[in-house]
This record gives structure tokens, sequence and C-alpha cells, in this order.
């Protein structure tokens, strides 16, 4: 199995336990921006605009540079600028982009996951969400 197929699988499982309806996993080479390695439910549209991400640029960007999850509550009307304008093509509400680590600390991805209604994620599921997602498969 290939390290995307892992990443492809992984997501899928993710996104089931989870009960998200479209997520990603972004990886980062050692000396690069963000590329997009595992979609859901994504619009090819989209996944055109997500392919590379530069620290700082929308969630995914945001999540690296912050190394911290960053929620919105709405993806489609999302005004604090933390959502790309592509990115809004998704078909959900509520999402959070969080940052994986390696063994010493640093972002070596970020998993996207959405949710089909509005709302906002408590402390105690952005906690579960990111530990979850450090189980992220190494690449």
């Amino acid at each position: 199995m290939s390290d995307t197929t892992d990443l492809q699988t992984w997501l899928e499982a993710f996104l089931r336990d989870h009960g998200g309806v479209a997520g990603t996993v972004h990886v980062r080479p050692p000396d690069g921006d963000l590329e997009l390695a595992a979609s859901v439910n994504i619009p090819q549209v989209v996944q055109d605009v997500v392919r590379r991400i530069p620290l700082g640029k929308g969630m995914a960007g945001l999540a690296w540079e912050r190394n911290e999850p960053i929620s919105t509550c709405n993806i489609k009307d999302d005004s604090s600028g933390k959502v790309r304008p592509g990115a809004k093509a998704v078909d959900a509400g509520a999402g959070v982009a969080l940052p994986v680590h390696d063994s010493v600390s640093r972002v070596r991805a970020v998993v996207g996951i959405a949710y089909r209604d509005e709302r906002t994620l408590t402390e105690s599921e952005l906690a579960g969400l990111s530990s979850a997602a450090e189980h992220l498969p190494e690449r």
C-alpha cells in the first residue's frame, strides 16, 4: 500500500469515527509548503486551490503557523479571514484544521475535518480531535 493510500484510508476512518462529512490531510515536506496528500468530499476546484498551502494562509496554514487548532463554526459564511475563498465551496458547516507533530514537536501535517452543521466546537472536542489526529501515519 502506498503512503498516499495509507493517508486516504486513515482520513476516511478519522472522518467516520468523528462524524465528519469532508476532510483533508496536508503534509509538510522538510523545506516547503503544506501539500495536499488526501481528501474526502472536497470538490476538485477546491482541491486545486488547496493543493499547496503556504504558512499562515487559510485554516491549514494558520494551524501550521500557530501550532494550534483553527476552527470555524461555518465554513461557507466565515468572515474572519481564516477560510480561503475557494474552500467555501465545500458543502459543510463547522470545520477545524488540526496540526500534527513529529517526534520533536514540529508540525509535520495538518488534518482538516468538516461537519454538516454549523456549530462551535468545544475545547473538549478540539482536544479529542487533536489527540486522534496525532495518530496520522508517518509518510
